[in-house]
């Protein structure tokens, strides 16, 4: 099911919402203007004065007046496994294969055993077999190059890996702010 992205006056992503509390903020009048280019429908009560259903059809991406204060989730983007793996696109920090979730491991680059720290600057995807050979040692000590640099995940970049049926359209808004080194933006690698 898709959601429909929240964003606040000055285009800051604010939510994800199903299409009941979308409808809120219509029937709010909250709305300012619809930025997105799909659009859904959500059918309510049967009005017997016209004889018809109303419905409601709003955009993929709606625009919203007043303050928000912005969820913890989305404000600091926590580390978990599943963000980890989608930030690295599934592919192993040292061999460079992809793999499939169930073959991966959350590789620290310091071992947190030596001081090494669970944060988003210092965990990398590994497959199984270059996180045995690695064991616990840092890469030097072990004569493995990194293949990416591990870095902390913005807000815009946790809005994108916390939707697994964005839509193109989402996914264009949200991407058009990312920073050049994440692995989700338009001009990463350029």
């Amino acid at each position: 099911m898709s959601h429909i992205l929240i964003v606040d006056s000055v285009g800051q992503p604010v939510r994800w919402a199903g299409m009941p509390r979308a409808a809120r903020y219509y029937a709010a009048d909250k709305v300012i203007t619809e930025l997105g280019e799909n659009l859904f429908s959500l059918s309510g009560g049967f009005n017997r004065a016209s004889q018809r259903i109303s419905e409601l059809v709003f955009s993929s991406i709606v625009m919203v007046r007043g303050r928000h204060r912005v969820s913890h989730d989305y404000a600091h983007v926590g580390l978990t496994r599943e963000r980890l793996f989608l930030r690295d696109r599934f592919m192993c920090a040292y061999c460079g294969s992809r793999f499939e979730e169930r073959q991966l491991t959350v590789e620290h680059i310091q071992p947190v055993s030596r001081g090494g720290r669970h944060s988003w600057m210092n965990v990398v995807t590994a497959c199984r077999g270059c996180n045995h050979r690695k064991g616990n040692r840092t890469p030097e000590e072990a004569g493995m190059s990194l293949l990416y640099v591990p870095y902390r995940v913005c807000r815009n970049e946790g809005f994108i890996l916390s939707n697994r049926n964005i839509l193109a359209d989402q996914m264009a808004f949200l991407s058009a702010s990312l920073p050049r080194y994440s692995r989700w933006s338009p001009h990463a690698g350029s």
